[in-house]
């Protein structure tokens, strides 16, 4: 959802995406932000670093109970996207970005977050003019993802720019991948940007759950910034629910428009209020 993110530069000593494994033995190929405050960023951290960090988050947990299901979702995407091409295995580069997700500092841009937001995807694909694309934008749009950085969703960007090519998706679609994931940092697609459509509604889909789910979700944003004083949480948070509130729509699908726009503004609205009280 709404929030900072990086770029990954290529890894040290020459390694490629695929190359780093997520903590899993090899598999056979079987063939899916939240509007927060904006601190500012400390240095970047290097890429190796990043690939690093996920490795050793995939190495030390548990896997999500969804992950062969997941990897299935991210080959046939991958598959899709290279049009008739050929490639090497999908399942390296899905677990290095599962291991991403897995990382322990979110709260939640979590894999739940990920399948959350492929699900609304699916829901919303007959609105997309390339569904895969956005599938694999989905992917990629919180893989970086630090809470203390205002880069996350441009090193998330250039980290699809580097691994779709390698993975044997065509230019075309790896820069609309990218260009997707860079538009996640204000969610205000274009009028006739269906794929961007899609994907940021997926995204926001979370600000129009019920009251216990939405509670959820406000609590698990508060976690992520946790390191963040109460009183400069509470007007930073407020600032970005008073800029989603002031736009004329929140979603730009028809479908997301009828079915999700009432709940969310009242979602939001009632929080501003209590973050105000």
């Amino acid at each position: 959802m709404p929030a900072p993110v990086p770029h990954p530069h290529s890894p040290s000593g020459g390694a490629s995406f695929g190359d780093r494994r997520a903590g899993r033995p090899r598999r056979q190929d079987p063939g899916a932000s939240s509007p927060e405050p904006r601190p500012a960023p400390p240095a970047e951290p290097n890429a190796a670093a990043d690939d690093d960090a996920a490795t050793a988050a995939a190495a030390t947990g548990s896997p999500h109970p969804a992950t062969d299901a997941l990897l299935s979702r991210w080959a046939q995407a991958l598959i899709n996207a290279r049009a008739g091409g050929e490639g090497p295995d999908p399942l390296p580069y899905g677990e290095n970005l599962l291991a991403r997700w897995a990382e322990p500092h979110r709260r939640y841009h979590t894999t739940d977050h990920l399948i959350a937001v492929l699900n609304r995807v699916d829901e919303l694909a007959h609105h997309a003019d390339d569904p895969d694309a956005v599938r694999l934008a989905a992917w990629f749009h919180d893989a970086v993802y630090l809470p203390d950085r205002s880069t996350n969703e441009e090193r998330s960007a250039r980290l699809a720019e580097r691994a779709l090519p390698e993975a044997g998706v065509p230019p075309e679609t790896t820069a609309e991948v990218a260009r997707l994931v860079r538009l996640t940092v204000e969610h205000d697609p274009a009028e006739r940007d269906h794929n961007g459509q899609v994907l940021c509604d997926a995204d926001l889909a979370v600000l129009a759950g019920g009251p216990q789910e939405y509670a959820v979700y406000a609590a698990a944003v508060r976690a992520e910034y946790a390191f963040v004083p109460d009183d400069a949480f509470r007007a930073g948070r407020a600032d970005v629910l008073r800029q989603l509130l002031g736009r004329e729509h929140l979603f730009g699908t028809p479908a997301g428009q009828t079915r999700w726009e009432r709940v969310a503004r009242r979602n939001l609205a009632t929080e501003l209020e209590l973050l105000s009280a």
